[in-house]
């Protein structure tokens, strides 16, 4: 097929439920594409020989050939090209931001300037893993002899899976511990089901199990054991910290400590990890607002708000003091947000929380903003309108303007170096600590950032601890 031939090929739509439906429903939006649509989209790649897309991926997947297999319908073939580098592609063709890593540099986007006429690649991923896991033509990892080395891996996200994996497979005992009840880290407590089913998480998870690493959940290091004491008591010889950035931000405005007012991170935990939609199943507490406020602008407060259209609100308000360009969501995000029936309310702020008598969440007081000029991010600053104060009637606030690196770790362990953000201090090479043997990445290094920014992080401290490990000789 010509270059040209490949250009006429219209981008495949993704299936998707009704708005409306959805938006009171917890099945997945995105239905996926079919053999067909994936077979044309990834027949859309122009093969490029310096291939830029590539290079705008964190764990440099070869997507040319994986797109090349697909495009011949060879799914099998395609999934064995991207689980060469990638351990999570039915989570990263679901959730990641293609649109700012290896979709951004696509050459179909640049000739029609539309990164939205860019390959899909990220659907195309997904199918090519949901085709895997469905036809049962997943392969068991193979792991090397024994090693005797013990790896102790904190936490159960992204980094920390893609960790586990690439250390156990070099042949070395591994044990993972996860301070929840169940594993998954951020896949599973922040988002939510509607956006990744938790049985594909799972999948992954017992993956792990079947190449004998060991999990222990409900074990929180640095309360129920210190990181000093796994290495000097209980014989590990390295570990990974992949902790995280669960360390919600507040705006510290009035009214913050009312009943109704939740980080989005407890929201969205409650709802996710613990299932408090299914009442029928579980009794997890939870706040049923009918009027919500979701603060913020990222992919964090537009899973908030449709969650919360979910729980049964009846209205759901976006509330975001720049305008929706200089949102930091998903472009998918926003447009699913927009129509399910979440109002944006852009170029606006929350001033304070107003309470009624007893305490609870009885209104919003917000300023009209404006926009000045550009940041450090680059962004327009916004610009509170003086005397532009107004009130939204809720009776739920949901604040999602952020979270920070958990402090647990760094306060419980002597000599690890932190920045100011309290970000976790690494070898930007092999991403070690300023304690020997002691490795970190993902969001604890990174602050919030993205999945596959974290198995990059955890592909390389993988690396670095199998290296260390080697060094010191066979037990």
């Amino acid at each position: 097929m010509t270059p040209k031939e490949k250009m006429s090929i219209p981008p495949q739509a993704m299936p998707e439920q009704d708005a409306l439906e959805r938006a009171r429903n917890m099945r997945e939006v995105a239905l996926g594409y079919t053999a067909e649509m994936a077979k044309k989209e990834a027949s859309r790649c122009l093969q490029c020989a310096n291939a830029p897309c590539r290079k705008g991926c964190p764990v440099a997947i070869n997507i040319p050939a994986f797109l090349a297999a697909a495009a011949e319908g060879d799914f099998a073939k395609a999934i064995a090209i991207i689980r060469e580098t990638s351990l999570l592609p039915a989570v990263c063709g679901r959730v990641c931001p293609q649109e700012k890593q290896c979709q951004k540099d696509c050459t179909m986007g640049k000739v029609f300037k539309d990164v939205g006429k860019a390959v899909a690649i990220g659907r195309v991923e997904r199918f090519c893993a949901d085709f895997e896991r469905e036809s049962g033509a997943k392969k068991n990892v193979d792991v090397a002899p024994p090693t005797g080395k013990r790896v102790a891996v904190i936490g159960s996200g992204p980094a920390s899976i893609t960790v586990a994996a690439d250390v156990r497979r070099a042949g070395h005992d591994v044990t993972m511990f996860e301070a929840f009840h169940k594993p998954g880290g951020v896949l599973v407590y922040g988002i939510p089901e509607f956006r990744l089913p938790k049985a594909i998480v799972q999948n992954e998870i017992d993956g792990l199990k079947a190449m004998g690493v060991k999990i222990e959940t409900n074990f929180v290091v640095g309360r129920t054991r210190k990181i000093k004491d796994l290495m000097e008591k209980d014989g590990f010889d390295a570990v990974f910290v992949g902790t995280g950035a669960g360390l919600p931000k507040f705006m510290n405005i009035e009214g913050e400590n009312l009943v109704g007012v939740f980080s989005a991170n407890e929201y969205l935990t409650r709802a996710n990890l613990m299932k408090a939609y299914n009442t029928a199943r579980s009794d997890t507490p939870f706040w049923h607002g009918k009027r919500v406020a979701v603060l913020g602008g990222g992919n964090v407060a537009m899973d908030a708000s449709r969650m919360a259209l979910r729980l049964g609100a009846e209205k759901v308000y976006l509330v975001y003091r720049r305008s929706e360009a200089e949102m930091p969501a998903r472009i998918e995000e926003v447009h699913h947000a927009k129509a399910e029936g979440v109002e944006f309310r852009t170029l606006q702020n929350a001033k304070r929380i107003i309470g009624d008598e007893n305490g609870r969440v009885a209104g919003l007081e917000c300023l009209q903003y404006e926009l000045g000029a550009p940041d450090a991010s680059g962004r327009r600053s916004p610009v509170a309108v003086p005397g532009s104060e107004f009130v939204l009637d809720v009776d739920t606030v949901v604040v999602a303007v952020g979270n920070a690196s958990n402090p647990l770790i760094p306060a419980t362990t002597e000599g690890l170096e932190i920045n100011k953000r309290g970000n976790i201090v690494v070898d930007p090479e092999t991403n070690a600590t300023s304690i020997k043997g002691i490795y970190a990445g993902g969001d604890i290094v990174l602050g919030a950032a993205t999945v596959i920014l974290a198995m990059g992080e955890g592909r390389k401290a993988a690396a670095a601890i199998n290296d260390y490990l080697a060094s010191r000789g066979h037990k």
